[in-house]
């Protein structure tokens, strides 16, 4: 079975591929020639991941899957939520978007957080969600050099150390997005027998 997911990310596709069997093979979208950044202009984590999806399936006709991910933060009303990616600008900068959080942050005592994720896939003609959500906090200090994003602010309840202080296969079997490529797995599973 091959899959498009409609991302370039390299650190996604990464994390994705090492949770999927070796019957299921996915392309990114550098595989398929798609060099178009996809606009993501909905208002919801749910939203992004259709549209990206809609978008490789309305161009190329492939079965295809997309994700978006977001970090809510109980103190900040939810962000910074479907702009977790582009918190401090547009360049999507790590280390600025931590450094804006940690700002933020600077004066609460309440740091409760999750962190969510939302796949959408074309299947055959059908389109299906996946959601993945993990609560935890935000650490006061970064902590660990793996993993991208905000994982070396963001703890998992029940864990003492911070995502990017959690090798590949640690942070896959608890993470927002492992949880929901798990259910991806799932399905694609029951569609091969």
């Amino acid at each position: 079975m091959k899959l498009i997911f409609a991302s370039n990310n390299k650190n996604k596709i990464q994390e994705i591929k090492n949770q999927l069997p070796d019957s299921i093979e996915i392309l990114s979208l550098e595989d398929i020639g798609c060099m178009v950044d996809i606009p993501e202009t909905a208002a919801t984590i749910e939203g992004n991941a259709l549209l990206k999806a809609d978008y490789i399936k309305r161009h190329y006709g492939f079965n295809c899957f997309a994700d978006d991910s977001g970090l809510e933060v109980d103190a900040l009303d939810g962000a910074p939520g479907v702009y977790s990616a582009r918190y401090a600008g547009e360049e999507k900068n790590d280390q600025a978007n931590n450094a804006k959080l940690l700002g933020e942050l600077a004066d609460k005592d309440n740091r409760k957080a999750n962190f969510k994720t939302v796949i959408a896939l074309h299947y055959n003609g059908e389109q299906h969600l996946f959601t993945g959500i993990v609560a935890g906090k935000i650490l006061e200090v970064a902590q660990g050099e793996g993993g991208f994003g905000y994982d070396p602010l963001f703890q998992a309840e029940g864990m003492t150390k911070s995502f990017a202080e959690l090798t590949l296969e640690e942070k896959n079997a608890v993470s927002h997005r492992g949880r929901a490529v798990s259910q991806l797995v799932d399905f694609l599973k029951e569609k091969e027998e």
